[in-house]
């Protein structure tokens, strides 16, 4: 064998020490975390805040190799950084005891290779309310694993949330894929984020009425209850506390005792037992893997009564009670198959907790309301349901409002908790609205308004959404479309508003590229600032004053 000359030896040592230089630097990133800047909580991964551009699988969707090869392009082109995907209990635990998570890896390979992040959606004792997802092995032995009575005594495929052994077996199997996450990704942080079960709660009646859920319902409210509600009496949420307060705020008595007889007291009872249930889950996982966790919950209709709607939810009706039951579970989400976009949103955040969006109806109304999310609420993250199902990728609406989104990132990611960002969204009966960012006061009001656009005549107007980003005293940038913006000074109400200067670009390298001055036609010679409905931009402008 021939001597390595001493420039190659030292060329192949320079060699090594970079690769081992870069890798540790790869594998130096902490763990995807939630922290807070200001009055707004970020997602933290690979050390910089993260928007959550993303899009839920069917559920049947992520069960293949074969089956995802065509669906990769598609996520692709519609600009997401994530997508949202179902683990299966009964995949992963087919016999019990024994964990096969051969499938799972390869589809985390893939995500990684496509450059795609993940948030895992544990179906394991609940998925939709049911037990659908639970391994044969379970749902075979129901002396073992009991599960609900509706309250006529007949039993649900719900396995109920009072039984120590349902709970175990749940927390085994979680706590297993979790520190199977930790080992075979924790350095490459392809998955960010989990959803412990989805869409839980009893149905069709509003609680259990077996004899585990029986036996607890006679006796008094527990004392960790008791106490937490006690103690937080000026912070629950209103509808809670009204309960409460209508039975005479009792420290000590039975369910019906304290809360008085109905269908409100059956929920709470439920919402306290799936909170504990799933608290347990959570720290199990937590304990050996804590990326961030968070809950969904199936909203309620206008006048439906619980059961028929998932009774025990983490609705906001509930909320205190998922909170003192379930404090390791870092935040509780909305899924949206119902109007009142904002009401609902309004409802998950009063309590200054952050939103997410893990599902909404894949219509045409997901892209203006990603862009309102991320600029009025702040998001974490947006994703319709079943993206996947998208015929043309390449003209998603959503997929466009992504890009835009995508290049203001790191702009958002700096301004956010700082009252620097607002969003707009126009729906059927909103055309107009008006915020304040700074010394000004924008009027933000539908592009149709204008009346220049062809469908501007037609009766129902398409959504419209945009994230306003305040940069400078004077400089603001807009990332969206349909929208037409006029400004007020509110400091000096003697002076007259106008436009500096306005262009369209894109980010590249971080750095902003223009690519049209529109201080002309575009801006109506200086009296607004616009984005037309089928124009997804990005718009940086400045105002100063006159008299």
């Amino acid at each position: 064998m021939k001597k390595l000359s001493g420039n190659l030896f030292l060329s192949g040592i320079i060699a090594l020490l970079f690769f081992v230089c870069v890798s540790v630097q790869a594998q130096s990133y902490q763990i995807p975390h939630l922290q807070k800047q200001g009055v707004t909580t970020q997602l933290i991964v690979e050390d910089k805040p993260f928007l959550i551009l993303g899009g839920e699988l069917g559920n049947s969707s992520f069960t293949s190799l074969e089956y995802m090869t065509p669906i990769w392009p598609k996520l692709q082109k519609m600009n997401m950084n994530t997508i949202l995907a179902p683990v299966y209990w009964e995949i992963i635990e087919p016999k019990e005891g024994q964990f096969d998570f051969i499938l799972l890896d390869q589809l985390i390979s893939e995500s990684r290779k496509h450059q795609i992040k993940l948030v895992f959606l544990w179906f394991g004792s609940w998925k939709n309310s049911m037990s659908s997802h639970a391994p044969a092995w379970v749902k075979l032995n129901q002396e073992r694993f009991p599960r609900v009575k509706n309250d006529k005594g007949v039993s649900g495929e719900i396995l109920t949330p009072l039984s120590q052994n349902n709970l175990q077996a749940d927390v085994r199997a979680f706590q297993a894929l979790m520190k199977h996450i930790r080992e075979f990704d924790g350095k490459d942080n392809t998955v960010i984020m989990v959803q412990v079960e989805n869409e839980l709660g009893m149905m069709p009646s509003a609680r259990d009425y077996s004899a585990l859920a029986n036996d607890q319902f006679m006796k008094n409210v527990p004392k960790e209850l008791m106490q937490y509600v006690s103690k937080n009496k000026e912070n629950l949420v209103p509808e809670f506390k009204k309960i409460w307060a209508d039975n005479g705020f009792k420290n000590s008595g039975t369910w019906e005792e304290v809360f008085g007889k109905g269908t409100a007291t059956d929920e709470i009872f439920m919402a306290w037992y799936y909170s504990k249930y799933v608290n347990a889950v959570v720290e199990a996982g937590k304990s050996v893997y804590p990326l961030p966790m968070y809950l969904n919950a199936a909203l309620n209709s206008p006048g439906s009564r619980p059961g028929m709607y998932p009774s025990g939810a983490p609705l906001p009706h509930l909320m205190s009670i998922w909170k003192a039951g379930c404090p390791s579970i870092d935040f509780m989400s909305p899924d949206f198959y119902t109007p009142n976009f904002k009401l609902w949103c309004d409802l998950y955040t009063r309590q200054g907790d952050p939103l997410f969006v893990p599902e909404h109806r894949f219509d045409n109304t997901v892209a203006a309301k990603a862009a309102y999310a991320f600029g009025h609420y702040e998001a974490i993250g947006f994703s319709p349901f079943s993206v996947e199902d998208t015929k043309n990728p390449e003209t998603e609406p959503l997929g466009k409002m992504y890009h835009v989104i995508n290049q203001l990132t790191p702009i958002i990611a700096t301004q956010q908790g700082q009252h620097k960002i607002e969003g707009v969204l126009f729906e059927k009966n909103t055309d107009k609205t008006i915020f304040q960012l700074g010394d000004y006061e924008f009027t933000v009001k539908h592009s149709y308004t204008l009346g220049y656009e062809d469908k501007a005549r037609e009766k129902a107007w398409d959504p419209a959404g945009a994230i306003f980003v305040q940069t400078g005293d004077n400089e603001f940038y807009i990332a969206g479309s349909g929208i037409v913006s006029t400004f007020k000074n509110l400091k000096d109400t003697t002076s007259i508003v106008g436009i500096l200067k306005t262009e369209e670009g894109r980010f590249e390298d971080g750095a902003w590229k223009v690519i049209r001055h529109l201080n002309g036609d575009q801006t109506h010679q200086g009296r607004h600032v616009r984005i037309f409905l089928e124009d997804y931009s990005v718009v940086r402008f400045e105002l100063y004053n006159y008299k």
